[in-house]
């Protein structure tokens, strides 16, 4: 993920928990917040230590971002995202990841698909 699409300020993550709404699903929960200030979206992954050890952390966060990177024209511009990874994503493979994140993506009406043609 580029620069530019990503959230790192902590302030940014709180913004986003406490002003955005949430949708969720087994393996992930997704805030995501209106934000006018920049004409794509923002993406921060966050993963708690109960998911396991460092090394399924991180490998679980470059999935989340890998499968978002894939989705990213079809996601609505102008919004900070933040994706939660839960316990069921410890054995999601990248196919079930991008399945997991389109989900919550149309759920939160996030999701192009009428424009795209999908």
């Amino acid at each position: 993920m580029e620069k530019e699409y990503r959230l790192r300020r902590k302030d940014d993550f709180a913004r986003v928990y406490r002003e955005g709404r949430s949708v969720a699903n087994r393996e992930l929960v997704l805030y995501y917040l209106p934000n006018e200030g920049v004409p794509h979206f923002r993406l921060g992954v966050s993963i708690g230590k109960k998911v396991g050890h460092a090394v399924l952390r991180n490998r679980l966060k470059r999935l989340v971002k890998e499968a978002v990177r894939h989705q990213r024209d079809y996601i609505k511009p102008g919004y900070d995202l933040v994706v939660i990874v839960r316990l069921g994503a410890r054995q999601a493979d990248f196919e079930q990841m991008v399945k997991s994140i389109r989900h919550l993506l149309k759920k939160g009406r996030l999701y192009l698909d009428q424009e795209k043609g999908t």
